[in-house]
């Protein structure tokens, strides 16, 4: 390759690791639009908080069936154009939730979360094999701020809400505008992404090559699903209980409560785009292992805390803990590009499915010991990830 060629790939790749970034800061951004606004969907629909639960279920049952089947669209369309089917989908489901909250449509407002959630479960399998992808090419680590770009997306997303709430902007409005945006950054910014190879298909007469394990038969990636599942639970239960932990077991306001999250936001957000560096200095394995032992010091220290100040040590402590283990899973599942779609596909599918029934279960038991009390059951799969730690090794580099 000449110089001039390895110019034009450098900066190649270096667009793709723009548009990535991009993508993973826009899907935040639609997270946390909706998220943010839900009590007003409570007040449209006229429904208590338990059927507002159930139609976040549908949400859920949406990408429960999209995580899956993403590897094998991915491979078949590639990941530019699987990030423009789903941000395509998630904007006409967006258009399908404000009309039903303006026709204040119960149904209406389940099926268009259902496709909602099937949109998102696609773009976030797609948006990761592309990091990974993009990762390879760069020989270094920079999924940790893929992630971090949805998590500033995602708190971007918030203060929007929050902001067009405290001015009186109408939900369906919103959604509205956020659909527009999220369609057209999804069709134009993955033409950026890397080229897409599609699989080789054999000549008239050529055997067809053996087919591998299926990626949920693979070991290795069941494995890291494990690992990942441990994060996503210390992820899930810092994101939905900690500042209520704070008011109930450690007696404070329900601000120092919202402060507590924030800090554990912060300190997870900081260290995704800065810990990239410390992965390639010590070693996938090594700063996973002291991730999670990281997370388990935080979150005693956080429950068993005699004080405020020491209780937000261990908050922060626990964010730091929780930050890097999702990315560097995602990358150990994309490790082999043969079969990073559905490598991907399933350690995210594992990952959501923790993250999904994490929170709730932590729920039902704080009712029989306290929120505070019940957070060091997620104290289980922390050590569970952290002895599995190894299966994250990254795998030989194929010439």
């Amino acid at each position: 390759m000449t110089s001039t060629q390895q110019q034009l790939a450098g900066r190649q790749v270096s667009a793709a690791a723009l548009a990535t970034f991009i993508i993973f800061g826009a899907n935040g951004l639609v997270f946390a639009s909706w998220a943010a606004r839900i009590p007003a969907v409570t007040e449209i629909l006229g429904i208590s908080s338990g059927q507002m639960g159930t139609l976040l279920l549908c949400t859920a049952v949406g990408s429960l069936i999209a995580l899956p089947t993403a590897g094998h669209v991915i491979t078949r369309i590639g990941t530019a154009n699987s990030v423009r089917a789903s941000g395509l989908l998630a904007a006409l489901a967006g258009v399908g939730i404000s009309m039903s909250l303006l026709a204040e449509s119960v149904p209406g407002t389940a099926v268009s979360l259902f496709f909602f959630g099937m949109g998102v479960g696609l773009w976030d399998v797609s948006q990761n094999v592309e990091g990974a992808d993009v990762e390879h090419r760069l020989r270094k680590t920079v999924m940790p701020k893929f992630h971090a770009a949805f998590s500033g997306g995602a708190f971007v997303g918030a203060l929007i809400g929050a902001g067009l709430s405290g001015l009186g902007v109408g939900l369906p409005q919103h959604l509205l505008v956020i659909a527009a945006a999220v369609a057209v950054l999804t069709f134009v910014v993955p033409r950026y992404f890397l080229p897409h190879t599609a699989p080789e298909q054999p000549a008239d007469g050529e055997p067809k090559p053996a087919r591998g394990p299926s990626a949920w038969r693979d070991g290795r990636t069941l494995l890291i699903g494990v690992v990942v599942l441990g994060a996503t639970l210390t992820e899930g239960a810092g994101n939905d209980w900690i500042a209520k932990a704070s008011v109930d077991g450690l007696g404070s306001s329900e601000s120092t409560g919202a402060l507590f999250f924030a800090l554990f936001v912060l300190a997870m957000t900081a260290m995704r785009f800065f810990g990239g560096g410390v992965i390639d200095k010590y070693g996938r394995v090594a700063v996973l292992r002291g991730s999670m032992a990281a997370a388990a010091i935080g979150l005693a220290l956080f429950v068993f805390a005699g004080n405020l100040w020491l209780a937000a040590v261990g908050a922060a402590l626990w964010g730091v803990g929780a930050a890097l283990a999702f990315p560097m899973g995602m990358s150990a599942a994309a490790d082999d590009p043969l079969h990073a779609a559905a490598r991907v596909s399933v350690v995210s599918t594992i990952g959501y499915v923790a993250f999904l029934a994490g929170p709730p279960l932590l729920g039902y038991l704080g009712d029989l010991t306290g929120i505070h009390l019940a957070l060091l059951a997620i104290g289980v799969p922390i050590v569970i990830a952290l002895l599995l730690a190894g299966a994250a090794k990254p795998l030989p580099v194929r010439e």
